[in-house]
Parts: C-alpha cells; structure tokens; sequence
C-alpha cells in the first residue's frame, strides 16, 4: 500500500465500530419495542398454550372409540356436554363411549384424546353419528406447543421484528430492557446553506443534506436535532458546544476538506475531539471523518450530496446503529446480479455506486444510476453496489452483494 494514501474502507468502519459502544439501558413496553435490540435475554415462565387446547370445532372423543368409523358405518357416542369457552377451565372428564361438544381453544377434557371436527359428524338428539376416524391426538395442541416454560426465547443482542414480539407476548412479557436509541444533532455548515422552511436569498440553497441524513436516522428510529452554522468559527463552535449536552452523536455536514472555509475539524479539534480518522479511500465520500468529543461520536461529512449521503450511510450509519445496540450495524444486503458493467476509477479505493433493484425477472438486478449524478439520482436509489479495493471493474451478470436501500 503507498503511505501516503488516506485509510482504507475497512480500516476506518473496523475502528469505528471498535471505537462505538451501545448506549445505557431502557425499559419499554412490548407494544413499544419494535426494531429496538434486546438488552436482556428471555426466558418464558410460562407454557403456551397453557392447556392442552382444541384445534378445531368440534367433539373430543376417545381415539379408540371411533377406529372403524367411515362414512359407511358411522360410530354412535352419547354426548356428554359441551365445552363451550375457548380457554375456559374444565373440571370434567370424558368416559369411553361419549363425546364432548368443544370448540376452537377449547381446553380438552380428561380423558379425551382427539377432536373429531365437525364436518365429519351429525347430531340425533344426544347421540353423536361420527362418520370419520380421529387418531391419537388428532386436531389437539399440546400444552407448550408454542412456548415451554423454561425455553429461552430471545438473546441479549436480537432485534426485535413483529414476528419476535409475538412470541415474547406468548411467554407473559409486555416489557423488556432494551438499548437506548441515540439522538443525534446533524449541524449543516456554510454561508451557502439556508434552513428549509426559511426565505431563500439569491445564490443560496436549501440544506437538504440535512433533511436526508435525518430522514434516515428516523426512518430507523433515531430522534434529530438539526442546525444550520455559517463559515464563522464562533457560530460553529457554539452550535457544537450546545449539541454536546443534548444529544448522544453528533454528525457534521460540509466544511469537511482544507479550504479556507473548512472549519469544522480544526474546531472539533481544539474542543478536544480525539480524532481517529480523516479521509478515507471511499469514493464518493473521501472526506469522511470520525472521534470521540467527550464521549460523544462525532461524524464528519463533505458537503457534495453524494459524498455526504455515501459517507453517512458507509460509516455514520453503521455507527449510529453500534449504539443502539445493534451486532450488525450496516445496511441490510442481499444478492443481485449486475445488469451493466461496474468501473472503478483506481484499485486503490472502493468504489461505491447508486442504483435501483429491478426484481421483475427470475434474477434479481443492480441497475447502475451512475456515479454523477446527485439529488434526482440519489432520489431515486434503492440500493447501492460497491468495487472493493484491489478491484477496477465487475463485470455484467456478476452476482454480487447488494446494500438495499428500499425496494
């Protein structure tokens, strides 16, 4: 490797993400909890179903009873009642040779066996006239079928998706300790820069970097603050200082490189940010840079769109989500096949490039957007490919590793 290039891609998300340890601890309702990450492991006190429960509407019988039933020569049972409340507690039992109105969640009697459903069956006054077999636990769910008191549910680490939070509410929890979600204060840099919703001067421009690295951080569950800051050392500084007591990241947008507006490292750095990088060798997003400022990340961006949105989303974003306690921080991937050829502009770097998943063949697709386009372009990107160091082009119809965006 020559010493003078910038730290490769790895490197940099490798000590971020060594560098980044979760937030404390919260208690939530379950109702609450989705998307967030366990801070605790799960085990169910309880069986689900608590009961051995009906599958169907039907009759309990005695399996024995109904072994030569058929439609041509039904079995007689007495009836011997009903059991007419799902989940309902019986006192109960059933004899040989009788059966047991019951209904869906119904607990089955003692005794009993199998449920014979009801399609299979008539009623004559109090005989019933099965005309099907039912064997040996037939149309039954064993008590703990679901969930065994003891079982462990859920690990220390795991997210929870609605799935998951079905089976936590099975075992009797409806609220668990998790990782706090941080707030991050995102500060957008420049005399050029004007605060959406504000009257727009003539040559400046809206700070829609801004509003997409939040939208991003909410779309995954992270509260913003977000603040503008002229060219001005002073204003920068104070923005920064405030951030600090009230946020738990803090991300900043433009004056990232070493012109003679580039104020925001040589800020940070006399408030004593501990800077573990500035630059890598990604393209777009070489700017990029992290710390630590008083046990606060800090996130450095350039200002370009698709340097800002590239660096965020390569290494601010895997870093946001380290912590809230998440094990695999990145976007979320999945294979696809490229529908062009992918070029690199050096071996040296990787390579990253916006596009748009196509799944209407049997193949799913990485249709390359290009690598200059900015705001329209990166609208409309649903994932993102990248050449990896050592590498200068793929070739079309390659399967590769795709980080989705959205589909």
């Amino acid at each position: 490797m020559i010493s003078w290039l910038p730290m490769g891609f790895e490197e940099a998300l490798r000590i971020t993400l060594d560098t980044i340890k979760p937030l404390g601890k919260e208690t939530i309702p379950l109702s609450q909890a989705t998307g967030r990450i366990l801070a605790q492991t799960l085990i169910s006190t309880i069986d689900s179903p608590s009961i051995d429960a009906s599958l169907k509407d039907g009759y309990a019988v005695v399996s024995g009873d109904l072994a030569s039933a058929s439609p041509g020569t039904p079995v007689h049972l007495s009836l011997a009642g009903m059991v007419a409340a799902a989940g309902g507690a019986q006192t109960r039992g059933l004899l040989p040779g009788t059966a047991m109105r019951i209904l869906t969640g119904a607990e089955i009697p003692r005794g009993a066996d199998a449920v014979l459903a009801e399609e299979f069956t008539d009623v004559s006054g109090k005989i019933l006239v099965a005309r099907n077999s039912a064997g040996q636990g037939r149309n039954i769910m064993p008590r703990g079928t679901d969930v065994e008191k003891g079982q462990c549910i859920a690990q220390k680490g795991d997210s929870i998706i609605p799935g998951l939070a079905g089976i936590i509410a099975a075992s009797g929890f409806n609220e668990m300790s998790v990782f706090k979600q941080p707030r991050v204060a995102i500060i957008a840099t420049g005399d050029e820069v004007v605060a959406p919703g504000k009257p727009l001067p003539q040559g400046k421009l809206y700070a829609s970097n801004m509003v997409t690295l939040s939208a991003f951080c909410r779309q995954w569950g992270m509260e913003t603050l977000l603040f503008t800051a002229k060219d001005d050392p002073r204003e920068i500084r104070n923005v920064l200082e405030k951030t600090m007591d009230h946020s738990d990241a803090i991300i900043t947008s433009g004056g990232a490189w070493t012109g003679d507006r580039d104020l925001v490292a040589k800020i940070l750095l006399e408030l004593g940010w501990k800077k573990a990088f500035h630059r890598i060798r990604i393209g777009p997003g070489k700017a990029v840079g992290f710390g630590m400022l008083d046990q606060i990340p800090v996130f450095i961006l350039p200002g370009g769109p698709p340097s800002n949105l590239m660096g965020f989303l390569q290494i601010a974003f895997p870093g946001l989500r380290a912590l809230a306690g998440y094990q695999r921080p990145g976007l979320p991937t999945m294979r696809a096949a490229l529908a062009s050829d992918l070029h690199g502009r050096d071996s040296e770097w990787t390579q990253f490039i916006f596009g748009m998943i196509d799944l209407k063949g049997d193949t799913p697709l990485f249709r390359s957007l290009g690598q200059k386009g900015r705001l329209q372009s990166m609208a409309k990107a649903t994932a993102i490919a990248s050449i990896p160091e050592g590498t200068t082009g793929i070739s079309q119809g390659t399967m590769i590793a795709i980080q989705v965006l959205s589909f």
